[in-house]
């Protein structure tokens, strides 16, 4: 008898070539699942996309030259039908909404089972979402809190490089005073003590890259 014809053609994005194997055949044993191409970042997933035209794109989200965020953008830019899962280490609410508002359609994390992957990439190809429990949980603890402003992720992530307000202030051509209403508000807005521990709620939250 012959083979069920695959259904679902998947392309796979990550920078590290072990974990592309192993989603590879996890992906491939699955009889109605098919990798039709692998790459190694997001300019690569862009190309590969035009190429394969893939229904399933699995992309994570930390890589070198084209990161995740901006691979799903310009995915979509591409195809607005785009399905893509997201498959990464990171949890963090703020870098998950974000995923979704550039229209990623599912949300995973690399702790999940070959089963919740496969099970995943089979809903996204029906326009179906899921999202990581882990992640759920974080997206409802955070649920209503004011996010940072695109300012403020740059001036947060200046602290995080060890610059003081005052070389931020230079950097960005602005006073120093408004520099510290930035960070009394960043502090503020994230429930933090001080700078330090802004920088960290805000790294574990994805406002900012580790």
């Amino acid at each position: 008898m012959d083979n069920p014809r695959k259904t679902v053609s998947v392309l796979i994005v990550d920078d590290h070539p072990i974990m592309r194997r192993g989603l590879h055949a996890a992906i491939d044993i699955e009889q109605d699942l098919e990798v039709v191409g692998e790459a190694l970042d997001g300019e690569q997933a862009v190309t590969e996309y035009l190429a394969r035209t893939p229904d399933v794109v699995l992309l994570d989200l930390q890589m070198p030259n084209m990161d995740g965020l901006k691979a799903v953008s310009a995915i979509r830019a591409i195809d607005a039908d785009a399905r893509i899962v997201i498959f990464t280490m990171y949890p963090g609410d703020a870098r998950v909404s974000h995923a979704l508002k550039l229209g990623a359609i599912s949300y995973l994390l690399k702790s999940s089972s070959r089963q919740e992957i496969v099970d995943a990439i089979r809903a996204a190809s029906r326009g179906i979402r899921v999202i990581d429990s882990e992640v759920k949980r974080n997206m409802d603890t955070h649920e209503g809190s004011e996010p940072l402003t695109r300012r403020e992720r740059d001036v947060l992530a200046r602290i995080k490089n060890g610059m003081t307000n005052k070389a931020i202030a230079e950097m960005l051509f602005v006073s120093e005073d408004t520099i510290k209403s930035h960070v009394k508000n960043i502090v503020g807005k994230l429930g933090a003590s001080q700078r330090t521990q802004a920088v960290a709620i805000a790294i574990r939250r994805g406002f900012i890259d580790p």
